[in-house]
């Protein structure tokens, strides 16, 4: 497919070169003499690429490259100047030009600076293209689960579930804005950083769908007699890789001779892995929390219940008013990062088993949740 430049310079012989060298390289050239001509004909016919000399009289070619990104701030600039104009050309970068050569123009060095410009061009419809589509899914998602018969009959879940896709797709957004910010300044930083958040929220939408397909099927439970102490153990034995992370300590202080208690390992096991989690994200974010950052996870007996599983952390804590809503729908005290499906879906399956979970926080100095469970389910019986 032969692609379109527009070609500026006031020197017919370096047009005419310049012009042969382009056509040769399979591109449609549009000559101007002028920056005036030059604009009338960009407004016209809107190449992706335009190649202009900096010293033209009347309107120069930082002119051009400033009356070009205005009109379309998308479009490669390419600068051509003298030895002597290399000032003009670190100041036309500053106004956002793709790249700049010296004369004379060596074939390969053109080569180099149209493969940069062309490349620009394809990784910015790549990235608008990926980005629709992300979008799009989350629209699809969105509209799937407003008619789903669970959500349309309450209307506060259905406004938790659109503020957390409202959520990520501000983070798509963000991120979009970001990557192309690193593609139009060339900055590996902000290509990076952009990338980072899109893959973020890509994971984010994956782990909202399966939290709300896991809430909202009745999945039938797998009651057996278990020992407490051992599910512990395990559980923590699975969230030490993401504390070492975060520089968390980990302790477990386990209650001796626990009898065993009928329950579902795997549920129960998701629950105290969804507080373990939770706690290292809280004590991984101080504000206020002590130092070092540690979590206990104990277990214990009581009168009322055959075991207690306690999560304790110094962290941050929460707020009185967190502290009363943190298990209802789609409450979430990480902003942006969490959907606050978690703590529903844990408080679903203590209550399947006839348990309780429970809260306790002082702001500053930590949290404390609860997990009580009964010897043996209604449900179970």
């Amino acid at each position: 497919m032969q692609r379109e430049i527009l070609l500026v310079d006031d020197e017919a012989g370096i047009r005419k070169v310049l012009g042969i060298a382009l056509a040769d390289d399979n591109y449609h050239v549009y000559s101007a003499a002028s920056g005036e001509e030059a604009m009338r004909l960009f407004h016209r016919h809107r190449p992706p690429i335009v190649l202009t000399d900096i010293k033209m009289p009347g309107m120069d070619g930082i002119e051009v490259l400033q009356a070009i990104k205005k009109a379309s701030p998308d479009t490669e600039v390419i600068m051509i100047t003298g030895h002597g104009d290399i000032d003009l050309a670190i100041k036309s970068l500053k106004f956002e030009a793709t790249d700049f050569i010296t004369k004379p123009i060596h074939d390969e060095v053109l080569t180099i600076a149209l493969k940069r410009a062309s490349e620009r061009i394809e990784m910015r419809r790549q990235l608008r293209a990926y980005t629709e589509n992300l979008q799009q899914m989350v629209e699809d998602q969105s509209r799937q689960l407003v008619k789903a018969e669970r959500f349309a009959a309450v209307g506060e879940t259905v406004a938790g579930l659109a503020h957390a896709i409202k959520n990520i797709a501000s983070g798509l957004k963000g991120g979009a804005f970001v990557l192309e910010k690193g593609i139009e300044l060339d900055t590996r930083q902000y290509l990076l950083q952009g990338w980072e958040m899109i893959k973020g929220n890509v994971e984010k939408i994956t782990a909202l769908s399966l939290d709300l397909l896991n809430f909202a099927k009745p999945t039938p439970l797998d009651f057996r007699k278990v020992d407490p102490n051992t599910l512990a153990g395990e559980v923590l034995r699975l969230v030490k890789p993401q504390s070492k992370t975060h520089h968390v300590s980990l302790k477990l202080d386990l209650c001796p001779d626990l009898p065993p208690v009928v329950l579902d390992a795997e549920a129960i096991m998701r629950c105290l892995l969804n507080l373990m989690v939770n706690a290292v994200e809280a004590c991984s974010h101080p504000a206020g929390g002590a130092f070092p950052p540690e979590i206990v996870l104990r277990t214990r007996q009581s009168a009322d219940w055959a075991v207690e599983y306690v999560v304790n952390d110094n962290g941050p804590g929460l707020s009185a008013e967190s502290e009363k809503s943190v298990f209802t729908r789609f409450f979430t005290t990480k902003g942006n990062r969490g959907t606050g499906i978690g703590l529903m879906l844990t408080k679903k399956i203590v209550e399947q088993h006839g348990g309780q979970v429970a809260v306790q926080s002082i702001p500053g100095q930590g949290a404390t949740f609860f997990l009580r469970l009964p010897a043996v389910p209604p449900a179970a019986v």
